[in-house]
């Protein structure tokens, strides 16, 4: 089951929660339970579908020692699927609409991918999905729930409360009450209209496409262990330890950065990227009066310039330097001994560090995305690598 490696799976969720945003939820605790059913499935099945080749390269593995039958492997695997696909049905049906590409990839990897020059990228997108996993969960909690007095749901995302309460759509002109200032109206929908043909694209689709960045920054380390990892058993090129550490610096590179987000998301994505709802722009003119109107302190006929204020910008950024130069050295040394002298005991040490450096790599997306509680989350996260550490001297990675 490889009990090290399972750390580097709920990171994976808090990153696609802190993608969209938000703070992990109740949901995003299904999506990380999820995920580490599904992950642990990839594992059972992996050992079944290789045990032959390990009957010759890992005798001592559980299978080709026979302590495990091998329809025990794949029934633990398939148990393992199914309570992965259950788990994201309860986080609700976006997580579930990613959950099931993700456990294809996991069953086609191992069975038919693993061995020919797709299997890289099927490892990659599986990591990927299964950050996109966490973000639908999170965000798409606005798809089931109540309903207040103004026809929204409770506990919806931005963008479910801004399409029905700002522009409501023509199917939902016929609910709409008179009256409102200035001559709008709110709709006051009927449950029955507030379906998952609405609810879904607006709140799963966005967030999905909000986390597809960092989905493609975790991939892009995935696809460049997995590569590395082909060879491990036997040995190999120098070529591919050295396009992983090259990608290591890139990915260091990117992540030290700020995240940018666009002024409105949901007014963005219909309207372009510089419009503002009225409310927004409504709430940006309280502040500037507010700054207007505060005292100033006076020196004679003359004001003196105001003190300096600490800017929390420069914890956030020294958070996301930390955690980039953690995940660069966790890496960089093991991949270039094995530039170096690709040998298969150097190659294996690379493939374990890459797989460990997964962790503060998860904490540096969390916390360059600028989201509340994003800080706390990243924290958590890094605190899984001291115990993969712990549990990797005694039970291996690979």
């Amino acid at each position: 089951m490889r009990l090290p490696a399972l750390f580097t799976v709920p990171g994976d969720a808090l990153a696609g929660a802190a993608a969209v945003s938000a703070r992990p939820t109740a949901r995003t605790l299904l999506a990380i339970a999820s995920s580490l059913c599904l992950y642990e499935a990839g594992m059972a099945l992996n050992d079944w579908a290789d045990r032959d080749v390990d009957a010759v390269e890992r005798p001592h593995r559980p299978l080709p020692s026979g302590r495990i039958r091998p329809a025990a492997a794949l029934g633990a695997a398939c148990a393992l699927t199914g309570a992965g696909l259950s788990l994201a049905a309860c986080a609700g049906r976006p997580a579930l609409t990613v959950a099931v590409p993700l456990a294809a990839t996991v069953w086609a990897y191992d069975l038919s991918l693993k061995n020919t020059p797709a299997g890289p990228f099927a490892m990659a997108t599986a990591r990927g999905l299964d950050l996109l996993l966490g973000a639908a969960a999170t965000a798409g909690a606005g798809v089931v729930g109540g309903m207040d007095g103004l026809g929204r749901k409770v506990g919806a995302s931005r963008a479910w409360a801004t399409d029905v309460t700002d522009e409501p759509r023509p199917a939902l002109r016929a609910a709409a009450v008179p009256g409102a200032v200035g001559g709008t109206h709110r709709a006051l929908p009927s449950p029955s209209l507030l379906g998952d043909r609405q609810a879904f694209p607006s709140a799963a689709l966005l967030s999905i496409r909000q986390a597809l960045p960092s989905a493609a920054l975790l991939g892009t380390h995935t696809l460049a262990v997995t590569t590395v990892s082909r060879r491990e058993a036997q040995g190999g090129s120098p070529l591919a330890p050295f396009a992983a550490l090259a990608v290591t610096a890139a990915l260091t590179r990117t992540v030290t950065r700020q995240r940018s987000l666009p002024t409105d998301r949901i007014a963005g994505s219909r309207r372009g990227t510089g419009s503002r709802r009225p409310a927004d722009v409504a709430g940006l003119a309280a502040a500037a009066m507010s700054r207007l109107s505060r005292p100033t302190r006076q020196t004679g006929a003359h004001k003196s310039p105001p003190g300096p204020t600490p800017d929390p910008l420069d914890t956030h950024a020294a958070l996301r330097l930390a955690l980039a130069a953690t995940y660069a050295a966790t890496t960089a040394r093991p991949y270039l001994h094995a530039t170096l002298n690709p040998s298969p005991p150097l190659t294996q040490r690379a493939v374990t560090a890459g797989i460990r450096a997964t962790i503060p790599l998860q904490a540096a997306l969390t916390a360059r995305s600028g989201a509340k509680g994003a800080t706390v989350t990243a924290l958590l996260t890094t605190a899984l690598a001291p115990l993969a550490g712990r549990f990797a001297r005694k039970v291996s990675v690979t």
